[in-house]
């Protein structure tokens, strides 16, 4: 590990290192990860937009088990207390499944310990819609490939974590509309000869995910890599800086806030899938679907001062600069 990625990594983790421990501070608890694969480091118009520019082919799964365009359609907002939304305010509080260690979506503060990013906002937003200005917030850490698992066993009442809409996970979870929209894309020292997902990856140590969008990309065509799995984006990063791997391959949003944590490290070529970013819940929770939908609507509402601008200028425009605005929903019904 170098310089100030090693420096920014240690801040991100240090909290991490000193336990799994509940944390109780502005109406907001942490708990540990639960479930086979949990890891110690895991506690006017609205504008579509493209992280880094269009990909240059759909994701794979995208058009598996429904008609090519329509995963990322979802159910019309309501503001209507259904079963699944009078179930969360019975119990007085929102269980939402996130990450702690992706910076700018779901990470500890290193001065104050506090869990911040978009993810984060975005999930006090939904829990304040539902449960008023004092909601109550469980965030349970939850790695990349317990985030299905977590939403049908109902672990959790929602899982926001830059979890990629596609309609292999349509059949398992009901997603709620796009809220950002990103691409698969390559990660490497700045000095690596890769040049982007290609041939230049042949005999070459590649780290995903488990669980990703990443490792079904790369089953589907490796370019003659070898492929490593691990049950976080950030673990891939640590294996990266450790020599341990040659590069990485995952959201082109998750790549650009690992290259913001380490400069020895850049995004290689162009995003080479085009994805969306959605809520997870329940397929028995349309009324929650509903709901969380109609928050969205909210969230996006008010041009260049919605609360989505003022998330994505705090978090995530000194990486992802040149986006208007969120992508914009779409319905089934």
């Amino acid at each position: 590990m170098r310089g100030r990625g090693l420096r920014d990594l240690r801040a991100v983790l240090a909290p991490v290192a000193a336990g799994m421990a509940v944390m109780a501070a502005a109406a907001t608890v942490l708990v540990p990860a639960l479930g086979r694969g949990a890891h110690p480091e895991v506690s006017g118009p609205v504008a579509v937009h493209r992280a880094y520019g269009p990909g240059t082919a759909p994701a794979t799964a995208a058009g598996a088990h429904c008609a090519p365009g329509t995963a990322a359609e979802s159910l019309r907002p309501s503001p209507a207390d259904g079963p699944a939304v009078e179930r969360i305010k019975q119990k007085g509080q929102l269980v939402v499944g996130v990450d702690q260690n992706t910076y700018r979506w779901g990470y500890r503060d290193r001065d104050t310990g506090a869990l911040e990013g978009f993810d984060i906002d975005l999930a006090r937003a939904i829990a304040k819609d539902i449960l008023g200005p004092d909601a109550k917030v469980v965030f349970q850490a939850v790695p990349t490939n317990q985030r299905i698992p977590a939403v049908q066993q109902r672990t959790v009442d929602m899982v926001v974590r830059t979890m990629t809409i596609n309609c292999e996970r349509k059949e398992k979870v009901a997603f709620s509309t796009a809220y950002f929209q990103a691409g698969q894309q390559v990660l490497a020292p700045k000095t690596s000869p890769i040049t982007a997902f290609d041939d230049s990856l042949r005999g070459r140590r590649v780290c995903t995910a488990d669980g990703s969008t990443g490792q079904a990309e790369l089953t589907r065509s490796s370019h003659g890599a070898r492929v490593l799995t691990a049950p976080s984006q950030l673990d891939c990063l640590v294996r990266l800086q450790l020599g341990e791997a040659d590069a990485v391959v995952t959201d082109s949003a998750l790549a650009a806030a690992q290259a913001a944590q380490d400069p020895t490290v850049e995004l290689k070529g162009k995003p080479f899938t085009d994805e969306s970013y959605g809520v997870a819940m329940n397929k028995d929770d349309p009324d929650l679907v509903r709901r969380v939908n109609k928050v969205l609507d909210d969230y996006r509402s008010g041009g260049d001062d919605s609360p989505w601008m003022r998330a994505y200028r705090k978090w995530l425009k000194a990486d992802l600069p040149g986006i208007s605005g969120p992508p914009a929903p779409e319905y089934a019904d």
